[in-house]
């Protein structure tokens, strides 16, 4: 149940959306400039890269487990999954319960591209983080259990 905010409160709660929103933004960028470097050596993009790391937590995804996810249809994310099999990042398998059924999932060398960019955007992120103070910490904190909350709900 959400409580009713004050006129004073709704103003401070607005300006604190607006500041999460310039963090969100700036991090943003920070981290999609790194990310573009790295990923323009091996000619991954960022929808590629996306699926990525969607595979990375997930044993494997079928086409339309990943046109879901992707916002894509069937067919543009079967385009996605051709790119990456060719470069090695992802493999296709045939489901044992039905060899009509592919299943997608990620090779190490996929792993291992996901797992490099996480880290650098984790450096990136601790960087930032280092120059907050305990207040702005807090902030952090208490958005980042709220928006997981979110999203499990």
């Amino acid at each position: 149940m959400k409580l009713s905010t004050s006129g004073a409160a709704s103003a401070s709660l607005h300006a604190d959306a607006d500041r999460l929103a310039d963090f969100v933004l700036f991090t943003q960028r920070s981290c999609i400039l790194n990310l573009s470097n790295e990923l323009n050596k091996g000619n991954v993009s960022f929808p590629q890269f996306f699926l990525l790391a969607y595979l990375s937590s997930e044993e494997y995804l079928t086409m339309s487990d990943i046109a879901k996810k992707m916002g894509h249809s069937t067919a543009a994310a079967t385009g996605l999954v051709d790119r990456l099999e060719k470069l090695g990042y992802v493999e296709r398998v045939h489901a044992a319960e039905d060899r009509r059924k592919i299943m997608v999932r990620i090779t190490n060398k996929g792993v291992e591209l996901v797992s490099k960019m996480r880290k650098e955007i984790a450096a990136d992120l601790a960087g930032i983080l280092s120059e907050m103070d305990e207040d702005q910490a807090e902030a952090v904190e208490h958005t980042k259990r709220a928006i997981r909350a979110r999203a499990i709900a």
